[in-house]
């Protein structure tokens, strides 16, 4: 009797390892791909006025830490502590893809915003700032 009790504990152990095992390698739903984003023209043709200004490389990496690492992650490669939790795959920053495009075109992207991406023009009023976060954010392609 004590053989089977003692086989009957080992064996809940067992289970119970082994459901916790299985919970916690279980994947997250799969993320969304983004839908094609709508560019007004303005920001298309837009101009980076601070383009070759490296004296806001600190500034950028500040606000970038401050407002887009969480989701966005150290390199830019959609893997902040957030990122799991959207909806939507938020991008990788260092694709060729994502780096080929306009300034005014990642500016929209990062300071307008839309579903997930969070409107940022009255927490990053400056302009200098936002451009900064732009400029920053191009230096993630290494």
């Amino acid at each position: 009797m004590k053989k089977l009790k003692k086989f009957n504990r080992i064996a809940l152990v067992i289970i119970a390892l082994g459901s916790f095992l299985l919970f916690a390698f279980t994947l997250p739903q799969e993320q969304k791909t983004p839908e094609e984003w709508d560019i007004p023209e303005e920001y298309q043709t837009m101009e980076n006025p601070y383009k070759d200004d490296n004296s806001l490389d600190r500034i950028g990496k500040m606000l970038y830490a401050k407002h887009c690492k969480s989701c966005h992650g150290n390199k830019g490669q959609c893997d902040g502590p957030k990122a799991k939790q959207l909806e939507t795959w938020c991008g990788d920053f260092t694709a060729e893809e994502f780096q080929n495009q306009a300034d005014g075109v990642i500016y929209y992207k990062s300071i307008i915003g839309r579903d997930e991406m969070p409107n940022y023009e009255s927490k990053i009023p400056d302009a200098e700032d936002r451009w900064a976060i732009v400029n920053y954010i191009r230096t993630l392609d290494d």
